[in-house]
């Protein structure tokens, strides 16, 4: 028996960075199974059966908001994040299906930084130099991974471009929504108003479907569930400049699923531009953590 205890806080670190882990392996699964796959369910229809099942799996928590009604102004910004969700689902599906696993998610990266510069634009958050050159470092690990004109631009990896961009408004809206609703909530609300925006979507390419599809699909909606709540345990038990550059190790996976289930080259300047993102990304987180301990210390000083 050690006469020293582990550090509290070095022990929470440790869980939050196990968390992340969990989550990032989550999200590569779904991936996997929606490459897997591939073009043989259209991306609308994939998406509305994935989050259908979502739906079912969050029915508890579900069922208690809408009996409760909503806070003024809330089912619009529901339906609002809604409609950007959905559109990035759809584009997300497509791409996945069309273009290398690594590449999708390297490009995915991107969602956290258009999330800061939209803060900005819309939410009036300021935009410092440093955080405004940590985004052009980031676009320039986008370019790296994409390289325009040296090689041909596929309509998977526009459409992942639109899906990062979709993502990142929906993100903006569950952050206006977290000032009026709870986490479960919001979670809740997304999944059912995805649901409904890909219904006809979904009824206008429908193809039959069989049991082992389902169950491909009724996966990857256990697997996504997975992920978001790896994620947020993880941001509960460990600040974000900790668990954000776990997140990296999720385009390594990717990288080696892409290569060994399907047989993807691997592409040293996609993990080079989706390092160049995540270096990006950390620099911004690391940099909000300070200010927002500056920020609190005088508040703690006068109480």
């Amino acid at each position: 028996m050690s006469a020293h205890p582990a550090d509290p806080s070095r022990t929470r670190t440790l869980e939050g960075v196990l968390w992340m882990l969990g989550s990032g392996l989550s999200f590569v699964g779904v991936t996997g199974i929606v490459r897997y796959l591939g073009p043989e369910i259209p991306a609308a229809q994939g998406a509305f059966i994935r989050f259908a099942f979502g739906v079912l799996f969050l029915l508890p928590t579900l069922l208690p908001v809408l009996r409760q009604g909503f806070a003024p102004g809330t089912l619009r910004l529901y339906s609002l994040r809604g409609a950007f969700h959905t559109a990035a689902v759809i584009c997300w599906f497509y791409a996945m299906a069309r273009i290398p696993v690594a590449e999708v998610t390297a490009i995915g990266y991107l969602n956290p930084v258009l999330v800061t510069v939209g803060a900005a634009l819309f939410f009036g958050e300021r935009l410092a130099l440093r955080r405004v050159l940590a985004v052009a470092v980031a676009l320039v690990g986008a370019l790296v991974v994409l390289r325009p004109g040296l090689r041909e631009l596929l309509p998977g990896h526009l459409s992942q471009l639109a899906a990062a961009v979709f993502f990142a408004f929906s993100y903006l809206m569950a952050r206006r929504l977290s000032d009026l609703a709870g986490a479960g909530a919001i979670v809740a609300m997304m999944s059912l108003m995805v649901t409904v925006g890909l219904l006809p979507f979904a009824l206008l390419v429908w193809v039959p479907v069989g049991a082992e599809q389902l169950l491909w699909l009724a996966l990857v909606a256990a697997f996504a569930t997975s992920g978001h709540y790896c994620m947020t345990r993880a941001f509960s038990a460990a600040p974000l400049t900790v668990t954000q550059p776990v997140t990296f190790l999720q385009l390594v996976w990717a990288t080696l699923l892409g290569a060994l289930a399907f047989g993807e080259p691997v592409d040293p300047y996609v993990l080079l531009g989706g390092g160049i993102i995540i270096g990006a990304i950390s620099y911004i987180t690391w940099r909000e953590s300070v200010l927002r301990r500056k920020a609190s210390g005088p508040a703690l000083a006068d109480t």
